[in-house]
């Protein structure tokens, strides 16, 4: 999942944006050592969707003018990027520049020298460091040593609501779990989808799991199991997790035909802004792209936001946030050293930059980086924006979306019998016992 999605993220310029499309559809703008960078220039392989697509283009186009290296860029889907790019650094033709998410992914390679300890660099250039928020560093270090530079806006995951919907059916944002079903029961009884998902990517299922093992069992049961403790995944609430999904497949609470629609198409974001759904789990960086695409949705203030409800009986914190501190960008040590030396000079003086920082403010991110609230404040955005910067301030746990924070083996089986508990085809028990036969392998 990725997303200061920027799509898990203004466009700078219709060019940009449809140059970077046109990438897109190739897919195959080479890797370091093969098929593309070399002398001085860098590649670097990013997630598509606007409006992030067009502000790291952005990004790349201002570096480019510096006299520093050229970067070439190229964009792919989400879903499709991460097989990608694991085939590619294990076959040691990653690109330059790798995007990321941190975590589990990024310590498998740093433990198989495939990315660049970067400790050192940000050491020399700590001006470059310490302009990021303190809470997104720890998804890029592994074993007290840095390997990713955070990039784009932080992606917590949220319950969106449609109010015109709710207003209709007669209801209000749930604060509790009784409320939400309750909203399940009067928008099937209206006629409408009471929640807009995208089943076929999986990772949007897999959202409604992080939160509900959250608010049952507290974040301290997820965190025993990206520790590797043994049968972490036999944890009672785990299985209460899994008959929670049962209750909404019951409740018939997932729009028809879910489990083939993909995120990619935005397909489960226009069903919300549409009048067609009442609420839909998605990352943050969603925002953007239904205020771009949404035809007045946002700006008409139609679109709203809450935290997950709570679970009568859970341990969880109403204030306990699932998703994604930020975006990562590591350097791939088998690039030469004149790639290397042209993706740490974009590290300092392409990513993150004030333009790029303002540019996300503009499309409804919150940046990674300090000194922002004065810009957020004054945004068109500024009540949701000052909601998003609140709530990870005073969030008790941020934890990290699951198919990232473990390890890619690991996380592909939770892909797997995600899909199949939101299919029905397995207990939550059994998902228990093969998660925790996965971990154990």
């Amino acid at each position: 999942m990725k997303n200061l999605q920027l799509s898990r993220r203004t466009l700078l310029g219709a060019t940009a944006g449809a140059s970077a499309l046109a990438l897109a559809s190739c897919g195959t703008s080479g890797p370091g050592g093969s098929g593309g960078g070399g002398g001085n220039a860098a590649t670097y392989w990013d997630l598509s969707g606007e409006p992030g697509e067009g502000i790291t283009q952005g990004a790349v186009d201002a570096f480019n003018e510096l006299d520093q290296g050229t970067v070439d860029l190229t964009f792919f889907q989400n879903d499709a990027y991460k097989q990608k790019i694991r085939t590619a650094i294990g076959a040691g033709e990653a690109p330059t520049i790798i995007y990321g998410w941190g975590g589990g992914g990024l310590r498998t390679y740093a433990a198989a020298e495939q990315v660049e300890d970067l400790t050192s660099f940000f050491e020399e250039n700590s001006e470059v460091k310490d302009r990021f928020v303190e809470a997104v560093w720890g998804a890029a270090t592994v074993d007290d040593k840095i390997y990713a530079i955070p990039n784009e806006s932080t992606q917590p995951i949220i319950l969106f609501h449609n109010k015109t919907v709710l207003g209709d059916i007669g209801a209000e944002a749930p604060t509790t779990w009784g409320d939400l079903m309750s909203i399940v029961e009067k928008a099937n009884s209206a006629g409408v989808a009471p929640i807009s998902l995208a089943g076929q990517s999986r990772w949007t299922s897999m959202m409604w799991l992080e939160y509900l093992l959250d608010r049952i069992g507290g974040a301290e049961v997820f965190e025993r199991i990206a520790a590797g403790e043994p049968d972490a995944w036999l944890d009672d609430a785990v299985v209460e997790m899994g008959k929670k999904v049962e209750e909404l497949i019951d409740a018939k609470a997932f729009v028809d035909g879910f489990q083939s629609m993909a995120a990619d198409s935005n397909s489960d974001q226009a069903l919300l802004w549409t009048d067609q759904a009442a609420m839909m789990l998605q990352g943050g960086w969603t925002y953007g792209s239904m205020k771009t695409s949404g035809d007045g949705f946002v700006q008409d203030g139609r679109l709203g936001y809450d935290p997950f409800p709570t679970i009568e009986g859970g341990k969880g914190d109403l204030a306990n946030l699932v998703g994604n501190p930020a975006g990562y960008l590591s350097i791939s040590a088998d690039a030469s050293d004149a790639e290397k030396e042209v993706a740490r000079a974009y590290f300092t003086d392409g990513v993150m930059t004030d333009a790029v920082a303002e540019s996300i403010i503009e499309t409804g991110g919150v940046p990674v980086v300090t000194g922002q609230d004065e810009a957020m404040a004054a945004s068109e955005d500024s009540d949701y924006l000052e909601w998003i910067y609140s709530a990870i301030q005073e969030a008790p746990d941020f934890t990290q979306s699951w198919d990232q924070a473990l390890q890619p083996t690991v996380a592909e089986e939770l892909l797997v019998n995600t899909e199949q508990l939101f299919l029905g085809s397995i207990t939550p028990e059994q998902f228990a016992e093969n998660m925790n036969a996965a971990s154990a392998s």
